[in-house]
């Protein structure tokens, strides 16, 4: 990747892949056309064309190549050197100082999603409790446009881009809020059909495994205390306000967590409390049924 003249981007992209193997980047290889695709301005298709035609790189453009792959090998996220994130339908803008979407996520969106489509009301309305990125809001309101959907970030450097998102999607029935979660929306108390959230659920003794998230993910997105269900507790009490009879709470946790966040939802009052898997069969995402009435307590909406 030093000589001076052109080089084919097939070699380029074998000699990219190689580096970042070596770097234990788990899919060197698509990690390495999403890079040199992005330092080219080629989507990945593109890219893949190319490199069958016996498209070569010139030198000049090989410097931003490398730089990419620089960053890349020193496991920093590639959403963070491109810039952006999928979800689902979605291209979101992320960097430092939000959490990066997952694909197990988009799992804990679907169940929202089908539990909005289920409503009988003709205007459902959701919340997103600790938005981050914007990515479950973005997508049950572009999924579900005849929903009302709310969501709430309290971190600065994370609400940056939010706005950006949320500016960038243009879901006309999505509202964002600065607020911490355990304020957020009174006026909807009562009212919401699924309130959502991916809470920080890692332990606080816990180190994550991946260098991504170990290093440059926002510690108050992954950590909840010493057992990783601080927030989980807040969230049930502000599902129980927010959510109107037969509302559903959802939440993402660890593979591990299922059992002792339907034993939290359960002691509050909620009902059906039922843990789903994800697509690797890893429990991904626990669900309950708001009550006729809070635990021990008259509901206003009931």
């Amino acid at each position: 990747m030093s000589s001076p003249g052109p080089v084919p981007l097939a070699a380029l992209l074998r000699a990219a892949a190689e580096r970042l193997a070596r770097a234990g980047i788990p899919d060197p290889l698509v990690d390495a056309e999403l890079l040199v695709g992005h330092a080219l301005g080629l989507s990945r298709g593109e890219l893949q064309a190319a490199a069958i035609r016996g498209d070569a790189v010139p030198a000049q453009a090989r410097e931003g190549v490398d730089a990419a792959l620089t960053r890349r090998a020193t496991r920093e996220p590639l959403q963070h050197i491109t810039g952006v994130a999928a979800f689902r339908h979605l291209e979101l803008s992320v960097g430092p100082g939000v959490f990066v979407p997952r694909p197990e996520t988009e799992m804990l969106a679907q169940l929202a999603i089908d539990a909005l489509r289920a409503t009988a009301a003709p205007s459902p309305v959701a919340v997103d409790l600790g938005t981050g990125s914007g990515a479950i809001a973005l997508a049950l309101a572009t999924e579900v446009p005849h929903a009302a959907v709310y969501a709430a970030e309290n971190s600065v450097d994370a609400f940056i881009w939010t706005k950006e998102n949320f500016a960038r999607v243009g879901a006309p029935n999505a509202t964002l809020a600065f607020i911490d979660l355990d304020r957020a929306f009174p006026e909807l108390d009562g009212t919401v059909s699924v309130v959502v959230s991916n809470p920080p659920y890692v332990p606080d003794e816990a180190i994550p495994r991946d260098p991504e998230v170990r290093f440059f993910d926002p510690p108050a997105a992954l950590y909840g205390g010493a057992d990783g269900l601080d927030v989980v507790r807040v969230l049930s009490g502000v599902g129980l306000r927010l959510a109107h009879p037969g509302g559903m709470l959802v939440i993402e946790h660890g593979e591990w967590q299922g059992a002792a966040i339907r034993e939290i939802l359960s002691a509050d009052g909620w009902l059906a409390a039922a843990t789903h898997p994800d697509l690797t069969q890893r429990d991904r995402a626990t669900t309950a049924i708001r009550p006729p009435r809070p635990a021990g307590a008259q509901g206003a909406a009931d």
